[in-house]
């Protein structure tokens, strides 16, 4: 004899924001939008040593949303937070050193970081 659960009555475009971060001032899901706000959120806390702050910063300077898209900035903030074991981090410095974005082209670093990531 086994439990049975029922579907509640919440729809699924109601539970699907429930784990998602908003940024504090503009309230919007980080994923979504960046406001210039955000990136300042973001930069204060990279002055405190958080990683995930430095993760999401380099990806604001690599796709160029809330900020000018700078590859050099990019690489910077996945190097720093890379340092600090944010694994996506690794892997994406890696493939920064592969490809020469932000940077020349640098299989020896990128082979560390890839090694570091897995």
């Amino acid at each position: 004899m086994g439990t049975e659960f029922s579907k509640t009555n919440i729809p699924d475009r109601d539970t699907d924001t429930i784990n998602t971060k908003n940024c504090l001032y503009c309230n919007k899901p980080f994923e979504e939008l960046w406001c210039k706000k955000c990136i300042n959120s973001f930069e204060k806390s990279t002055e405190n040593g958080d990683q995930e702050a430095m993760f999401n910063l380099a990806n604001c300077y690599k796709n160029g949303k809330g900020t000018e898209k700078n590859l050099i900035k990019a690489l910077h903030w996945f190097e720093k937070a890379a340092e600090k074991d944010h694994i996506d981090a690794m892997f994406n410095s890696a493939v920064c050193y592969r490809n020469g974005e932000g940077t020349e082209k640098n299989f020896e670093k990128a082979f560390h970081w890839y090694h570091k990531a897995a």
